[in-house]
């Protein structure tokens, strides 16, 4: 089905739709759609953002459960990857970082909070960094993967090639704190985009191409 630019793909077995409430309620998705939408990030929020998941950093990978791994897989699986260089931005403690790199040899991982990428495991490349000032030349990256991640659309469209691909995946779907709908998501980026989304485990995913 369509929603306006977004093609809706059957859901996957075993999909949760009945989630409980969470992440609707919580302050920082405000914060998200300010941040996509308003351009609103500054450095003081930069600052606050990265203390909260440093803090979080040393149980963030045993506090959810496999539903969320499902929903990274079915994006890859369905979505897809486009191009052979990947970059991943909210890389975290890794939920996805290992499972996107068994997929592409040249991935690199970067996250705003240091303690995150600490955790993570695996030979990826690290960069501890912030997304709004990617230190990525134009049009450098073929596919972005964002795994509950803010969006910043303006360097999203200036470091993503022609033809790349942007991977934004919602691991807790309409529940997840950070979090915007597909349709948001094709709305926030600078000219005309297209999507194709689907929902898995407890997720959503879209991946979303320049039309």
């Amino acid at each position: 089905m369509m929603a306006g630019s977004v093609t809706w793909l059957p859901d996957a077995p075993d999909t949760v739709t009945d989630l409980e409430t969470f992440g609707s309620v919580s302050p920082i998705r405000k914060v998200t759609e300010q941040v996509a939408f308003e351009g609103s990030w500054d450095v003081a929020r930069r600052d606050k953002v990265r203390e909260l998941f440093d803090g979080m950093a040393a149980e963030w990978s045993s506090r959810f459960g496999d539903e969320r791994e499902t929903t990274i897989i079915d994006a890859l699986d369905r979505g897809g990857l486009r191009g052979p260089k990947v970059v991943e931005l909210g890389a975290g403690s890794g939920l996805g970082t290992n499972e996107i790199a068994s997929r592409t040899a040249d991935l690199v991982a970067l996250d705003l909070s240091m303690n995150m990428l600490r955790e993570q495991s695996g030979g990826t490349p690290l960069v501890q960094g912030d997304a709004s000032t990617l230190p990525i030349p134009d049009a450098a990256v073929d596919t972005l993967v964002l795994v509950n991640m803010f969006l910043f659309p303006v360097e999203v469209d200036r470091v993503l090639h022609s033809a790349g691909r942007l991977l934004w995946i919602n691991t807790n779907g309409h529940e997840t704190p950070i979090y915007l709908s597909p349709e948001d998501v094709v709305a926030a980026l600078p000219g005309a985009w297209t999507a194709t989304a689907g929902r898995a485990g407890t997720g959503i995913w879209a991946a979303v191409d320049r039309a």
